[in-house]
């Protein structure tokens, strides 16, 4: 599968050196970011923006944030972003049952490893994820007696990020990189 286009011919040295770090460091050939050299103020700021990903503060651990990762992924269907941050679940404790709820395939609930928080977090990536957006004040409230101010931002922004990801990558068509194989 070939995404829409195909990176240029001809790549800003800027540019070429951050996508060899981008790959050096995924271990991947990372075609968002050679079709992003189309125009690189995009490139740049999607770096930008990708490297600030939260991936610990404080009580929001690895593992929450790769749920949230997970369940934005899944929520915007888009395989790309399922295949990356699925990758290597197992590694911050995501169980094989974890996995099936937040693909939907297992009610939360179906998965009693998930705190509570956890289960908030995913649903509230959910919410993020989905067209149109709506907030229900009930769900809000419980937000916000289970999460402070700064990590409702960080849950918020890291399922935006995804949902950003995803959107851009559907729309240039570009397939998995391979992160699950």
């Amino acid at each position: 599968m070939n995404a829409f286009i195909d990176p240029p011919s001809r790549t800003p040295l800027l540019l070429r050196l951050g996508i060899w770090v981008s790959e050096k460091i995924t271990g991947k050939r990372m075609l968002p970011a050679r079709i992003l050299a189309w125009y690189p103020k995009a490139a740049i700021g999607s770096g930008v923006l990708e490297s600030l990903v939260a991936h610990h503060d404080g009580k929001l651990d690895e593992r929450m944030l790769k749920l949230v990762r997970m369940a934005a992924s899944f929520a915007a269907a888009c395989p790309f972003c399922i295949d990356m941050n699925s990758y290597a679940y197992q590694s911050v404790g995501i169980t094989r049952d974890e996995l099936l709820a937040l693909r939907g395939k297992l009610e939360l609930d179906s998965a009693p490893t998930l705190s509570a928080r956890e289960k908030l977090a995913i649903q509230y990536a959910r919410l993020v994820s989905q067209t149109p957006l709506k907030f229900y004040p009930d769900f809000i409230e419980q937000v916000k007696a289970n999460f402070d101010e700064r990590e409702m931002v960080i849950l918020a922004s890291t399922a935006a990020q995804v949902n950003y990801w995803a959107r851009l990558i559907q729309a240039l068509g570009i397939p998995p990189a391979g992160f699950s194989e």
